[in-house]
């Protein structure tokens, strides 16, 4: 398999209300080695938040000179999914990875993301919560929900992912180019899937990876957002984007 020669991660950081982890996570992804000879930019979108996230995050390039920001203030929250279509907008790396913007998903993963597609093995690479790498043990139905709506969309996409709703999704620059997202909310992971399922990148379609990733999920009171109003719009998106789209 032939490899390329990937210059820049272009690590796209969607932001709402997270004023108390904000800096600290983005400390951790700053001071994370990366395989090869990789450079990092940061692309910050805050998605209207109502706590002092933006002012954090114009504080942020005086505090890591060293690296390169692009930082997007949206006034209005319009949802993870609109978010991550502002800042894949913006993206100038060879390689994009998906960072949440506070401590469930640790940066220390990202070398084993990163490598299937720096072997030249994988356009697309998912995390999963469920192969075999530690987590905090915490919502049963969360899990049920999951494991529900992952296997859906692997029927409709024939793919066999075990986390379809996972955060962690690395792609090459191409990819990102051609996936013209339309969900505003949670909904994009099944829209990503399904149109990831579906794309072809000279004749062929993508191969796609998952490897194990380390998962300490909050709970309601931590500020964990997602509920079940969003695992209903999940399946409708598992639907739209694979059959109708």
């Amino acid at each position: 398999m032939e490899k390329r020669e990937f210059k820049k991660l272009s690590i796209v950081v969607p932001v709402y209300n997270e004023e108390k982890y904000l800096e600290a996570v983005i400390r951790k992804v700053i001071a994370q080695p990366l395989p090869g000879s990789l450079d990092k930019e940061l692309i910050l979108v805050n998605d209207g938040s109502g706590d002092n996230t933006w002012n954090v995050i114009e504080s942020l390039p005086g505090k890591f000179p060293e690296i390169r920001f692009q930082m997007i203030n949206k006034t209005v929250n319009e949802g993870k999914g609109a978010a991550l279509r502002d800042g894949f907008a913006r993206v100038s790396g060879d390689i994009v990875i998906v960072q949440d913007a506070d401590f469930e998903y640790d940066p220390a993963d990202y070398p084993k993301l990163l490598q299937p597609i720096l072997d030249g093995k994988a356009e697309v690479v998912y995390g999963s919560r469920f192969i075999g790498e530690p987590h905090r043990v915490m919502y049963f139905w969360h899990q049920v929900a999951n494991n529900i709506l992952t296997t859906l969309s692997n029927m409709l996409t024939n793919l066999n992912l075990t986390d379809m709703e996972v955060c962690y999704k690395v792609f090459t620059r191409e990819v990102v180019e051609r996936l013209n997202l339309k969900s505003p909310r949670f909904g994009v992971e099944p829209e990503m899937t399904a149109k990831i399922a579906r794309m072809r990148i000279d004749g062929r379609r993508l191969r796609v990876y998952e490897t194990g990733i380390s998962y300490a999920g909050r709970t309601y009171e931590e500020g964990k957002k997602i509920n079940w109003k969003d695992a209903v719009s999940a399946i409708t998106q598992i639907i739209r984007f694979r059959l109708m789209d």
